[in-house]
This record gives C-alpha cells, sequence and structure tokens, in this order.
C-alpha cells in the first residue's frame, strides 16, 4: 500500500517519507485531496563509480578510447564551452 501525505504533511515529515522510500516503499504526496506526486525508489541505481560508468556508457554520454588501458573520453569536445557558458550566464 501506498502512504499518502498532504503537502503541509510532506514538508514537516520530510525525513519520515525518506526514511519510508529507502526502505522500499512508494509515498505519494496530495495537494487538497488530489495526488500530486509520488516519490519510490529509483529503480537500477547503479552502485558506486563502475555502476555510474556503466550507465553512463549504456547512454552514450562516455565512449571507450582506442587507448589500450581503455580510458573513458567525452563523446564530443567542445573547446571553450566552460567560458562560453559562463559568458551567457552573466548577461
Amino acid at each position: 500500500m501506498k502512504d499518502l501525505y498532504s503537502t503541509h504533511e510532506a514538508q514537516a515529515k520530510l525525513s519520515e517519507i525518506l526514511r519510508k522510500v529507502r526502505s522500499g516503499r512508494t509515498v505519494r504526496i496530495s495537494h487538497r485531496g488530489e495526488p500530486i506526486a509520488e516519490i519510490r525508489p529509483i529503480e537500477g541505481n547503479p552502485t558506486g563509480w563502475e555502476g555510474r560508468v556503466k550507465e553512463l556508457t549504456d547512454q552514450g554520454v562516455l565512449v571507450r578510447s582506442g587507448s589500450p588501458r581503455g580510458r573513458l573520453a567525452p563523446v564530443q569536445k567542445k573547446p571553450g564551452a566552460l567560458k562560453r557558458f559562463l559568458a551567457e550566464r552573466n548577461q
């Protein structure tokens, strides 16, 4: 069974809700009696560095380079991307 909290209760009892989610339960949040959100454990959550690298590789974000050590390389290199990002942010 899914637990149901109003938005006010959810604000006051976030720690309790997160404990329930960590234990595998799903919690719903309602506004004026209508469910508006659901908090549940992440399915297939990779653990550790290797799990995260595998997930990013599967998504195509990282690719194995041709080096014998199998180093990871970004899919695209865009020189100056950080500088452009910061310039746009400051505008």
